[in-house]
Parts: structure tokens; C-alpha cells; sequence
């Protein structure tokens, strides 16, 4: 499960060797198939643009998820699942607020961003909305 990461900010340093391996660990423990992901992280005013263009939300966000394919559940077998985009800094703060380390936080948005390009979404419904809070939580217990 390849993993393509581009580190696009300077603000908060991250391990990328640790974030490539807990990237294929997210895939697998989601049960994504062979799929290539590509993961970006970004600054709060990248994400910022990205969230107005695509989102038309004029306001930084901490993930984005990008999907190459629209389908609930499908299977990629062997091919780009999509990109994912983690505001760096966004995650920092978000992460001493919620009194964890970042990587925590990298960590679920990531499992985050990953349920989204496999077609699970909270916005949706309060059912879909309580399905993905539950599966992101087995993920996370999983690539413990």
C-alpha cells in the first residue's frame, strides 16, 4: 500500500517515516485493499484556500479528504484511493485542546480523512454520522 507524502508547511515538524508507516497501517486496518494514498499536509492558510475552492467554506478545516472514485464501501484494488489534506498546525492546536500528542491527532485525522475516500460520511445523517464515529474508533484501536 504505497503511500505518497508531500509535507507542504513549515510550522510543525512531523516524522515521516512514523506518518508513511501509520498511513499504510490506517489502509490496512480499514480494510482498504492495495490502493496508493496520497497524503499532504498542508499550512491553515493552504487549507484555508483549499476549503473555499472546494468546500466553498472561507475557513481553514484540519482534513480534507479528495476521492478519486464516489462509491460508499467500494474496493480500489491496486489503484489511487485519493488524497487526503491535514492542516499542520490546525492539528497541533486541536491536539492540545483535546490533551493529547500530536501524532494522536494526525492519527485520527487521518483515519478520518481515509473513511471519507472510502465513501463513509457524517454529514449525511446522524445514522451515517454515528457509523463512521464508530469505525474511526476501531481503526484507531487497531493501529495501536
Amino acid at each position: 500500500m504505497p503511500v505518497l507524502l508531500q509535507n507542504r508547511q513549515r510550522a510543525v515538524a512531523i516524522d515521516r517515516a512514523w506518518l508513511g508507516r501509520r498511513a499504510e497501517a490506517v489502509l490496512s486496518a480499514a480494510r482498504a485493499g492495495s490502493v496508493e494514498l496520497s497524503l499532504m499536509l498542508v499550512s491553515d492558510r493552504r487549507m484555508r484556500a483549499l476549503n473555499r475552492r472546494y468546500r466553498k467554506k472561507d475557513r481553514s478545516t484540519d482534513v480534507l479528504a479528495f476521492p478519486l472514485r464516489e462509491g460508499r464501501f467500494s474496493r480500489f484494488r491496486g489503484k489511487l484511493l485519493g488524497d487526503v489534506v491535514i492542516a499542520m498546525p490546525t492539528a497541533k492546536r486541536q491536539a492540545a485542546a483535546l490533551g493529547h500528542s500530536l501524532r494522536d491527532e494526525v492519527s485520527r485525522l487521518l483515519v478520518h480523512g481515509v473513511l471519507h475516500l472510502l465513501g463513509y460520511d457524517h454529514e449525511r445523517s446522524v445514522r451515517d454520522a454515528l457509523l463512521m464515529a464508530r469505525k474511526e474508533r476501531a481503526i484507531l484501536r487497531r493501529i495501536r
